[in-house]
């Protein structure tokens, strides 16, 4: 589904001069060229239930407008101690007064020459279609729904697991160790399972298998189900990942 308030965000960015887009851990960063960020738009960062842009104002700037106003301003994960500001995109601040803030912390990393060609504060469209549940949290659109239906249905079936959230993402444990997970990353749905070192070079040649970052080296693989998913196909790599992580008596319980 396409981000309507992503592009909008994007687009008010990259009016400020000399200023470009990169993509860290899924997110859209936003830096004067070649130096430092000032922007990172963040959607229902680790499950907090936002959309937002975290700024990098100057010091004094963040404690002053969260205590004002907490339903618009918060203290961003990781770059809150460092003095930024978060913004949110879907309480229904003026997009006017979204510009202004984005404009203080791109004068922040700013050179002098550049705060000086600028003169007024550019301010682009804002988002036209109205923020909905499905921006903020993926698990609520269409595909998400059927996704985590289908894991659920697979991974609780097995003895003694239960269903968690990890960094925002469902995760399914055996015992107290995940041994599936289902996250949304770049714009699609994945479902990943511990299968071995030795299998991962086997299964990426099938393009819907891919090596996750992070757990990949300790033997998981990720595979992409956004168009769709086989239900034999998950409860085959969901029992294999079980049977690594689950204690003597699961696998007694199990009986296969």
């Amino acid at each position: 589904m396409a981000n309507a308030l992503e592009d909008a965000v994007r687009r008010q960015c990259l009016a400020f001069p000399e200023t470009e887009e990169l993509l860290s851990h899924g997110s859209p960063n936003f830096r004067v060229r070649r130096g430092k960020i000032f922007a990172t738009y963040a959607q229902n960062h680790h499950g907090d239930g936002r959309l937002a842009l975290w700024l990098n104002v100057p010091h004094g700037i963040q404690d002053s407008y969260v205590s004002a106003d907490p339903t618009h301003y918060f203290v961003p994960q990781y770059v809150g101690p460092s003095g930024w500001l978060g913004v949110r995109l879907d309480t229904g601040l003026a997009w006017k007064q979204v510009a202004e803030l984005v404009r203080m912390a791109w004068e922040q990393v700013a050179s002098r020459r550049l705060i000086d060609t600028l003169r007024t504060t550019p301010v682009t469209a804002a988002p036209k279609r109205r923020i909905t549940i499905e921006d903020v949290d993926p698990r609520n659109t269409p595909v998400g729904k059927r996704v985590l239906q289908s894991m659920r249905k697979v991974c609780l079936a097995l003895p003694e697991t239960s269903e968690d959230t990890q960094f925002g993402q469902p995760v399914w444990r055996a015992g107290k160790k995940v041994f599936a997970q289902a996250y949304h990353y770049d714009d699609r749905w994945r479902v990943a399972f511990w299968v071995g070192i030795p299998a991962q070079g086997l299964m990426t040649q099938d393009p819907r298998f891919a090596i996750p970052p992070y757990m990949g080296h300790n033997g998981w693989i990720a595979l992409d189900v956004e168009k769709g998913q086989d239900d034999d196909e998950l409860r085959a790599l969901a029992l294999e990942s079980y049977r690594h992580f689950a204690l003597k008596r699961m696998l007694t319980k199990l009986g296969r």
